[in-house]
């Protein structure tokens, strides 16, 4: 089985016969031409997975018809020979779109070294292509905006992973898009075609999330219509479930989690036999899982059993260049919803999207231009509305988790106030065991001294 077909072009025909014999050797095709308009044509008619091409030809130099070939296909690397091998020619072939450069004469094992890293980085340019293709197509947004470097190696990293079969830990602030990242991540996966399943460990009461999580067998005590329900582990099977901020997973059901993760089995509430699972897991967090294991929060022997691949995803301050299309794609996607006709910002409005510092980053910025879709009655969005979604921005983008970690530091006070800060009292009017309450005052440096009337 071939390895790839190379174009070879060089107005040496001794040197194009012993690459060819070299290549051949290795199960490459190789097409070979002395003339440069032999090989415009070759590529016009064949498909070529990469091209060698000589510095200096008898008619245009090497850049030159590199360029030319690239016209026809701009995604086929390009292996640029010099005899010179000065440091100027390599550098000008290299800017001007050449995948590396070899002096010669040549070390065989380097040249076919070169070929094999020029073929796996087009295969891999093609998986992160067609997985945005598959994003889009199935998920109705035109990309992961990947504009900027660290959106672009992020998405190389989801290619490479895709193809694993290992836990996942991503780890970033809120509304950096986590779950759209894990999405990515299955669909470029042999699971792909079998079901993603996501559920987000702080939106659930704790009391609920372990039958949520393994499922409960029929005519369980307190089971409406007495059926047997699924868990999400069990509703992944073949396919690939995320743990969404996964550090809000109670420390009784992360001993639980961590023997789903060993056993590859689940254990059903009102369950006597375990159920077989195959499952690719995603978790996601946007707290400091080590300062969590330090403050006992979080179990230490799972931390390092779901910390297996890390990525983490970046803020939208720290790529800034992938502002503006975000902002497109955003007006394009709020013109359909809200039947409108907005073709933009103005330069002013762009100016302050990109100096501020967004701290609820995508989402933020997607409820920045929802707000000022709402609001605008031209074609163009003013930076009067930019500014005042932007100061109020905070407020506008609250997440779930954080509206529950208000709530629960304010409700735990107020058992404290009402009690005199008795502990027991206060545990029992929550209907929590003593040492879960004590794990919610240290978790919201609650004192209950301070709650003692003197």
């Amino acid at each position: 089985m071939s390895l790839g077909k190379i174009l070879v072009v060089d107005d040496d025909s001794n040197l194009l016969e012993v690459i060819k014999i070299r290549l051949e050797s290795a199960k490459y095709k190789v097409v070979t031409s002395e003339k440069e308009d032999e090989a415009i044509e070759a590529v016009k008619n064949q498909v070529f997975d990469m091209a060698i091409v000589d510095l200096q030809l008898a008619e245009i130099d090497g850049i030159t018809l590199m360029k030319e070939i690239k016209m026809i296909n701009p995604e086929m690397p390009v292996l640029i020979l010099t005899a010179f091998g000065s440091i100027e020619s390599a550098v000008e072939a290299i800017q001007n779109g050449a995948y590396s450069y070899l002096t010669k004469p040549f070390d065989p094992r380097e040249l076919l070294l070169q070929i094999e890293k020029a073929m796996e980085s087009r295969r891999l340019a093609a998986e992160m292509k067609h997985l945005k293709e598959m994003i889009s197509e199935k998920y109705d947004f035109t990309n992961i905006v990947a504009k900027s470097k660290k959106m672009q190696s992020l998405l190389d990293q989801v290619s490479r992973i895709a193809r694993t079969d290992s836990t996942v830990y991503l780890y970033g602030e809120s509304g950096t898009g986590k779950e759209l990242i894990a999405k990515a991540i299955h669909l470029g996966s042999s699971r792909k075609d079998n079901p993603f399943v996501a559920i987000n460990c702080a939106a659930i009461p704790e009391n609920l999330l372990e039958s949520e999580l393994f499922g409960v067998i029929a005519h369980y005590p307190g089971l409406h219509n007495k059926e047997a329900l699924k868990g999400k582990f069990e509703l992944a099977h073949k396919g690939t479930i995320i743990l969404d901020e996964i550090g809000d997973l109670p420390l009784s059901l992360q001993s639980k989690l961590l023997r789903v993760l060993q056993e590859r089995q689940i254990h059903p509430l009102g369950g006597t036999h375990p159920v077989d699972i195959d499952v690719r897991v995603i978790v996601a967090t946007n707290v400091d899982l080590k300062n969590e294991v330090q403050e006992g929060r979080f179990r230490e022997d799972l931390y390092y059993r779901i910390h297996v691949i890390p990525v983490k995803l970046p803020s939208l301050r720290e790529k800034k260049e992938d502002i503006p299309p975000l902002v497109d794609y955003f007006i394009a996607s709020f013109n359909r919803r809200m039947k409108k006709k907005v073709k933009g910002v103005t330069p002013q409005a762009m100016q302050k999207l990109m100096l501020h510092n967004w701290p609820g980053n995508v989402r933020e910025l997607e409820n920045t231009v929802e707000f000022a879709m709402a609001m605008t009655q031209s074609n163009m969005l003013t930076d009067d509305l930019i500014l005042q979604t932007s100061s109020h921005s905070e407020q506008m983008i609250k997440s779930f988790k954080d509206a529950k970690a208000d709530f629960e530091k304010s409700y735990l006070a107020s058992l404290l106030e009402l009690t005199n800060g008795n502990v027991s009292k206060a545990s029992d009017l929550a209907g929590k065991y003593r040492a879960d309450f004590y794990n919610l005052l240290k978790k919201y440096d609650l004192k209950k001294e301070d709650f003692k009337k003197t």
